[in-house]
């Protein structure tokens, strides 16, 4: 059993938070990539965890946050 684990995502429901400016660059300032994550970042993890390159691979929670766990 394998995962994915997504940092902040540009979505319906962060909308409220992305609206606002202060809390917007809040966020943005501790995402190293410096800004939202698109739901096409998750797309490159999720083909590799569904696909046979993944199949030694057990046990993973891949984190996919722009490299905000790093700060």
């Amino acid at each position: 059993m394998n995962g994915i684990a997504p940092g902040y995502y540009a979505t319906d429901i962060t909308l409220a938070t992305r609206s606002n400016p202060e809390t917007n660059q809040r966020v943005l300032d501790h995402i190293p990539a410096n800004r939202w994550g698109d739901t096409q970042d998750l797309m490159g993890a999720a083909v590799f965890l569904a696909s046979p390159a993944s199949n030694y691979v057990n046990g993973h929670l891949l984190v996919v946050d722009g490299g905000y766990l790093v700060r």
